[in-house]
């Protein structure tokens, strides 16, 4: 997000802020973003094994569902990362904003899932997710506004 929006700025600020934003962002999908993508796909894997049990429950299904979106994401979000690094921008900082909650939908979907495990359950979850979604999209509106009175 900030790295789409220092494009914006003047080339005099772009020439400081770029390079820096960019060193942060590869650290962090380097050093944090994709080894603990690693690591929960091992460890992930592994819990399954020792309960394979868990693979005839219908939560589950819908929960590895939600893991494989997630990491879907994940890889879509990778080249959005290459992009920016390149500085090259085809969305806006709303629209990024927007995107990064996606995750937060899907993993509040992955953890609900597993603490609830039962039908009726899942409604209220799927209740419960919407409420977040747009409370979520209710609070990048308000971000936004503020970011205009600013």
């Amino acid at each position: 997000i900030y790295q789409t929006e220092v494009m914006e700025r003047p080339e005099s600020e772009r020439k400081i802020l770029k390079p820096q934003l960019d060193l942060m962002a590869s650290r962090l999908w380097y050093i944090i973003t994709w080894p603990s993508a690693v690591l929960t796909l091992i460890f992930g894997t592994l819990v399954l094994t020792h309960r394979m049990e868990f693979l005839q429950l219908p939560f589950m299904h819908a929960k590895l569902a939600f893991v494989v979106l997630l990491y879907g994401y994940h890889g879509w979000c990778h080249k959005l990362f290459k992009e920016l690094q390149a500085g090259r921008t085809r969305w806006t900082s709303i629209q990024l904003r927007i995107w990064n909650e996606a995750s937060t939908l899907l993993l509040f979907a992955i953890v609900f899932l597993i603490v609830l495990k039962s039908t009726l359950s899942m409604v209220w979850g799927l209740a419960g997710l919407i409420t977040l979604g747009v409370t979520l999209m209710l609070g990048i509106r308000l971000y936004k506004k503020f970011r205009k009175n600013a």
